[in-house]
This record gives C-alpha cells, structure tokens and sequence, in this order.
C-alpha cells in the first residue's frame, strides 16, 4: 500500500467520524432544545387565553425533520456516496469527456480537412513580380 492511499483512508475516516459526531451534538442539542421550547412556551403563553394553540410541537417536528435530514446524509448517504464512488464518477465523467473530445475532433478534421503544404507548394508556380516602368511578357 502506498502511503498516499494510507494518507486518504486516514483522512476519510477522520472525516467521517467528525461527521458523526456534528450529529450526535446536533441530536444533543436537539433534545435540550425540545425541552427549553416546551418550558418556554409554558412560561409565556396563558392556557386560557381564547384560540390558544400550543406551537412547540410544530417547532419541534421541523427541528426533527432536520435531525432526519443530516442523520441521512451522515448514515446512508455518505456511506454509498464515499471517496470511492467520488473518484468513479470522476473517471466516468473524465472518459465521457474524451470521447466527445474525439469525436468533434474526427468530425473536424472531416469537414475542414487540413492542407498537405509541402504538397501544394510544389505544384503551385511562384508569383511574377512586375517592377514600374516594365511590361510583363505575354
């Protein structure tokens, strides 16, 4: 194993484990956060009061929602979508490339064909010169 590929197999898992545990501190804050909404709305708001509406439960799920969102992309989709995926895509893209490279280029060469010029120089006659005040023989 070269040490570069050592080097990239200890960077992506450093990565990933940073990755998780940005999520086990969002989940962290989100149950602290869960609870401080639910104190805080039975701090400021009067059961009482006509039209009362409880709206931490909505705060709530939207913050889960997003909880869901990025403990996705941390488990699932990093996982099928890692350093290895990335560089076959790149490959894929880079070889897609190539050939669409080639191809204009056969379809250039095609249409506008280059000039042999050794070629047509030997076959063309140099320019005659004519010099004022001297007629050119016909």
């Amino acid at each position: 194993m070269r040490r570069d590929d050592s080097y990239e197999m200890y960077d992506y898992a450093r990565n990933r484990i940073k990755q998780r545990k940005m999520l086990f501190f969002h989940l962290v804050v989100f149950v602290l956060g869960s609870i401080l909404l639910f104190c805080f709305n039975g701090l400021v708001q009067d059961n009482t009061a006509p039209g009362y509406m409880q709206w931490w439960p909505y705060a709530v799920g939207a913050w889960a929602l997003f909880l869901f969102l990025h403990a996705v992309n941390v488990l699932i989709v990093n996982r099928f979508m890692g350093k290895r995926w990335e560089e076959k895509q790149v490959k894929r893209l880079v070889e897609m490339q190539e050939k669409r490279i080639k191809e204009l280029r056969t379809k250039v060469e095609k249409d506008f064909p280059l000039v042999d010029t050794k070629r047509d120089l030997e076959q063309t006659t140099p320019p005659v010169v004519s010099t004022p005040g001297t007629e050119l023989e016909k």
